[in-house]
């Protein structure tokens, strides 16, 4: 039996994300998601959204059904 799984390319955070320290965030999202690790990609509010910022995943968790990644914002396009 196979696991559901989607592969995403992009951080979007539908206003969810969590600062817990400086530039760091966490964000958990429904299903189990693939992200790349440690590669620069767009941070955006909503997927047809303005780029808010480019971020680095640092560690992705898969449970309960959900995903949390730990994320880096490495550069801000507009302040909030």
């Amino acid at each position: 039996m196979g696991m559901p799984m989607e592969l995403n390319t992009m951080i979007v955070t539908k206003g969810k994300e969590k600062r817990y320290k400086d530039n760091l965030f966490t964000l958990v999202k429904d299903g189990y998601r693939l992200y790349p690790l440690e590669i620069p990609i767009e941070v955006k509010r909503t997927i047809e959204g303005d780029l808010i910022g480019i971020g680095e995943i640092k560690k992705v968790e898969w449970e309960n059904k959900q995903t949390t990644i730990h994320y880096q914002l490495v550069s801000l396009n507009s302040t909030n």
